[in-house]
């Protein structure tokens, strides 16, 4: 089986220049975990996921103490709504992750699996010549467990 049968399509997508505030309520209003960046051209360029609006615990520069960060910002416990409200002043620039880990529609799910579990991702956009067709993420991974139409209607159970 390859990712064609499995990606969800067609991908939302936005631009670099797109304030985090949008690219929030886009996720939101869609109930997607992930969001594709193009280019003027349409050409996949950076991604953003749930994961990039949470805090992130990195180290302090000279020390073996951790700390929480988000959006490069060090965390306390008073500022977290400054630095959410800040942020809105932001661009989807500012935080997409880059490079991005993609797919071909014919590659093969296993493929997709291996990608997920080296990178520790769990969204993949499939891209056709650069541009975002489709995206593949952990959940879609479970319609794999489901019978196809054609075995449902033969009564015949997936996986």
């Amino acid at each position: 089986m390859n990712i064609a049968h499995i990606m969800v399509q067609p991908v939302r997508v936005t631009s670099r220049d797109t304030s985090l505030d949008t690219v929030a309520r886009l996720m939101l209003a869609h109930r997607i975990g992930c969001l594709p960046i193009v280019d003027p051209a349409n050409r996949l360029c950076g991604i953003i996921t749930e994961a990039d609006f949470q805090a992130k615990e990195r180290g302090v520069p000279f020390s073996t103490f951790r700390a929480p960060r988000i959006f490069g910002q060090w965390m306390s416990h008073e500022g977290i709504e400054h630095i959410y409200q800040a942020a809105c002043s932001r661009t989807a620039a500012d935080i997409m992750s880059t490079p991005v880990v993609t797919l071909t529609p014919d590659d093969s799910v296993e493929y997709a699996v291996r990608l997920m579990l080296d990178h520790h991702i769990s969204h993949l956009p499939v891209v056709r010549e650069g541009v975002p067709i489709g995206i593949v993420s952990r959940h879609d991974l479970l319609r794999l467990m489901l019978p196809t139409p054609h075995e449902a209607a033969r009564g015949v159970s997936g996986g």
